[in-house]
């Protein structure tokens, strides 16, 4: 192939690139089987599935197995890295709506791994909480969160907790976070998240976070699974 020449694949991904572009395959949409395409662009089956793979490296299109090609939806919320906003106030400026919805709150012993993790005692005992995040009705991600029992108000209801956790520990508990450490991967997991939603998606971006106060005193620890693709992040980088 002469330099700066593209394969007959690439030329067919810039075509289908092309008509996403153009509006031809909404957002969410399933894309026509690799046959119809092959036919209505006059190339192979296999010239297809290599053009639809490189759409798939550009995160344009995703595809599940035995259900079809589908175009990417663009992400309903984009978030900084590098600042420590509350997942609330991120969905807020993007000017949708935030929600919330605590499936459970336990308080329980710590198990061995979030004890290592959080690197406290392991008779540590933490208060659990599971929630649904939403941006609209949109489900935008499931949250296993952990707050050291200490923490809590003597006598504190904890079936009361509602809304932003991080409004909570500054109203109620008196503690802000005020900086974090954040790991970030990618999961695919049939077995994350609960509700009528959960069976939908099996692809999601861990953020798994210790939050610490100003005096460097554990506040949380979070494992949050956003719904890849409703959810992005990015990180501001420079040079020093």
């Amino acid at each position: 192939m002469a330099p700066g020449k593209l394969t007959l694949a690439s030329r067919t991904a810039q075509q289908l690139r092309a008509a996403i572009s153009a509006g031809d395959y909404a957002p969410g949409s399933r894309l026509p089987t690799e046959f119809e395409l092959a036919r209505t662009l006059g190339v192979s089956r296999s010239t297809i599935r290599t053009a639809l793979r490189e759409l798939a490296v550009l995160r344009l299109v995703r595809t599940e197995h035995g259900v079809g090609t589908f175009v990417a939806e663009q992400p309903a919320v984009s978030a900084g890295l590098e600042q420590l906003d509350s997942i609330t106030e991120s969905i807020r400026s993007t000017g949708r709506e935030p929600g919330m919805r605590y499936v459970s709150r336990i308080v329980r012993p710590v198990l061995p791994e979030e004890a290592a993790r959080m690197q406290v005692p392991g008779d540590t005992e933490v208060l659990e909480m599971r929630r649904t995040i939403y941006a609209d009705t949109e489900v935008m991600a499931f949250s296993y969160d952990l707050l050291p029992a200490s923490l809590l108000p003597e006598g504190f209801d904890i079936e009361s907790i509602e809304g932003s956790l991080f409004a909570t520990m500054v109203d109620r508990f008196g503690v802000a976070p005020h900086h974090s450490t954040a790991q970030v991967h990618a999961v695919h997991s049939e077995h994350v998240g609960w509700g009528p939603e959960a069976n939908g998606h099996d692809l999601f971006v861990l953020l798994n976070q210790l939050h610490f106060d100003v005096n460097d005193s554990l506040l949380l620890y979070s494992r949050t699974y956003f719904i890849e693709g409703r959810y992005e992040f990015t990180i501001l980088r420079g040079r020093t």
